[in-house]
């Protein structure tokens, strides 16, 4: 009985403790400082102030084509086919260096040899064995493309084949630095059209991110089979657009 006693006792003094230091102000951690009154929540910096997205566009003139070409050639046999396809593609290379485009900037796009069959009365026959041969040229001087896809159609004969030739720019660099003036002037303009909507004083920009740049690759010719033509080949790059992008945060004032 007396023992049971003391154990009420020793609770009610442990909680009668408790209850006061719950109720100290002291007990907790004070708030950080966010420079507002704290209200329970912390709001984040990176959620206030005026987020806008600049875009910068440059019309340039392509100063490299890219063009897709190789040979292919079906033969009986592998060898054959092998053989063909070799002389034919030295003759295609052998116009390309005559054209002046340089050895580092031919690579080898596609290499294969696959057999060729059909079905003849429920039957599977073989016919023989294609070995397609695909490099890609860069011509830094695309004023001699033209003459290149004629050269490179007779020295490959009916086994040339000339994919695709596409323009794109060397050196973009310059063009993007003019973008990029071009997006943050962008950025500016629509964060002051958008202060003057919201009635409120644009400050200074607090976060800065530069998107990708974009150079496209313009594609102007496709053909299946090239042949000897008796006029020059037309070749036109046009124009393309070096684009690129930025996100501006300005704080407000």
């Amino acid at each position: 009985m007396r023992r049971g006693l003391l154990v009420v006792i020793c609770l009610v003094l442990i909680i009668s403790a408790l209850g006061v230091i719950g109720c100290s102000p002291d007990f907790y951690p004070a708030a950080p400082e966010t420079g507002a009154k704290s209200q329970g929540i912390i709001t984040s910096q990176q959620a206030t102030g005026v987020w806008v997205t600049g875009e910068g566009k440059v019309s340039v003139v392509p100063d490299v084509a890219i063009l897709s070409l190789g040979v292919e050639v079906q033969k009986a046999t592998v060898a054959e086919a092998q053989g063909e396809a070799a002389k034919a593609m030295e003759a295609v290379l052998a116009e390309l260096k005559a054209g002046d485009v340089a050895e580092k900037d031919i690579k080898t796009q596609q290499y294969t040899i696959t057999p060729v069959r059909k079905w003849h009365e429920d039957k599977e026959i073989l016919l023989g064995y294609r070995v397609t041969n695909i490099v890609t040229a860069k011509i830094r001087v695309i004023g001699t493309a033209g003459d290149i896809v004629d050269a490179v159609a007779i020295a490959g004969g009916d086994s040339v084949r000339i994919n695709s030739i596409s323009f794109t720019i060397d050196e973009p660099t310059a063009y993007y630095a003019e973008a990029r003036e071009k997006a943050m002037a962008d950025a500016q303009a629509k964060a002051e059209q958008l202060a003057d909507l919201a009635d409120i004083i644009l400050g200074d920009p607090t976060y800065i991110s530069e998107g990708i740049g974009y150079v496209p690759r313009t594609y102007e010719v496709r053909v299946e089979a090239a042949v000897p033509v008796p006029t020059p080949t037309p070749i036109s790059p046009g124009e393309m657009e070096v684009r690129l992008t930025v996100q501006v945060v300005y704080e407000i004032d």
